[in-house]
């Protein structure tokens, strides 16, 4: 029997109709809440653009999943082939951490120069690294999206230069952004990161190069109260782009700009402010329910326990609009009853939605908290007698 549970809750709810209230000269905009998923702003987000340097956000989360993996470490050396030597001349004009072929350099640097100095070099060093050639790395990268969400995006090298294969939606990149802070919570203040000074330069003209690079383009991070990332990312023909998150009080948004023709990375902070400021001015969240709380008690039949607790696997909220969007809303969670043993922890179990004026408006799975066995013969003989006559 599919049985529905009201939570009993005022809540307020945003839509994305402020979207249009927001101005920017940028091609494509996009601002998401990251506990609610709730579109902020949208202007072409979904439009395929050119990523320039925020390509390696992917680079960076495939190296992530081999640090989680165990398979290497922050303390890590890999070595720097030919294709990564600065002298190349693809690596003259490009953000690099100057690095030389022969010398070997740490995954904790590699990561930085990839966030603070945008280095081209250090993903071709990953590249190499993790899947022998650029090529078959862009298969990883491509792998990578496709497991997260990202349907759309392709890659046709790490870095991001230049590339008629390089071409990343607004949306997608908040996907992306979105799974770099929940998936890995240890790495990710590491974008917060102002400065960084390479100490293993092998020549005299990437020293030189080093004393004078050592500030994150992201010039947010000294601008905004909160920020704490992301990358940047700018070409001739695409005009600058960023994906950027910053965190107010308990609340975190995400931005993207991208095809941005402002005079340098202090207009693009400047513009990323203003967006990010307009998503917390005028937008709040209402938070219901937390990964591991009690939403409702789901009977179970053929059990060894009567009940299983349903909860939620994210964060299930809901973002409001201060001015136009207060409105009654239902949350109820629905779930069929009883649900059949044996039931695992984490599996399907209902779902928790959020309706107004009878539309759903917000859902999320309920999964079980606990695992609940199934009775043995005897016991299912004893629990049908009970139920023929009425005594349960």
């Amino acid at each position: 029997m599919k049985k529905k549970l009201l939570i009993p809750f005022l809540v307020l709810i945003a839509t994305a109709a402020n979207a249009s209230q927001f101005k920017t000269k940028a091609e494509s905009a996009f601002l998401i809440d990251f506990d609610s998923g709730t579109e902020i702003v949208s202007k072409n987000a979904d439009t395929l653009m050119p990523p320039s340097s925020m390509i390696k956000l992917m680079t960076l989360a495939v190296l992530f999943d081999e640090l989680n993996a165990g398979n290497i470490t922050m303390d890590t050396r890999f070595p720097v082939g030919d294709n990564a030597d600065y002298r190349r001349p693809e690596w003259y004009p490009a953000s690099k951490i100057c690095l030389v072929t022969g010398q070997t350099i740490t995954v904790r640097d590699l990561i930085l120069g990839l966030i603070v100095l945008s280095g081209g070099d250090a993903s071709m060093v990953v590249a190499e690294k993790l899947a022998g050639s650029e090529m078959a790395f862009t298969e990883k990268m491509t792998e990578k999206a496709r497991s997260i969400g990202m349907k759309q995006s392709t890659f046709g090298n790490a870095s991001g230069l230049p590339n008629p294969n390089n071409l990343m939606t607004s949306r997608e990149l908040a996907i992306l952004a979105t799974h770099l802070i929940s998936d890995y919570p240890e790495i990710y203040p590491l974008f917060a990161t102002k400065r960084f000074e390479f100490k293993e330069h092998h020549t005299e003209w990437c020293r030189e190069w080093g004393r004078t690079h050592t500030v994150n383009y992201n010039k947010l991070l000294f601008k905004m109260r909160g920020a704490d990332g992301m990358k940047t990312g700018h070409t001739s023909d695409g005009g600058y782009g960023m994906v950027a998150s910053a965190k107010v009080g308990e609340r975190r948004l995400i931005g993207v700009i991208n095809g941005f023709n402002g005079k340098g990375h202090d207009a693009l902070a400047n513009e990323m402010k203003k967006l990010l400021e307009y998503g917390f001015e005028t937008t709040m969240n209402k938070v219901f329910f937390q990964p591991g709380d009690a939403v409702a008690e789901v009977p179970v039949w053929y059990g060894r326990e009567n009940t299983v607790i349903a909860t939620v696997e994210k964060t299930f909220a809901i973002t409001v609009d201060k001015e136009n969007g207060l409105k009654n809303l239902r949350v109820l969670a629905r779930f069929d009853e009883p649900y059949p043993a044996p039931v695992y922890t984490g599996d399907k179990i209902g779902e928790i939605i959020a309706e107004q004026n009878g539309e759903v408006i917000a859902r999320a799975p309920l999964v079980a908290k606990s695992t609940v066995k199934k009775v043995q013969f005897f016991g299912r003989v004893i629990k049908n007698i009970k139920v023929m006559f009425g005594w349960e």
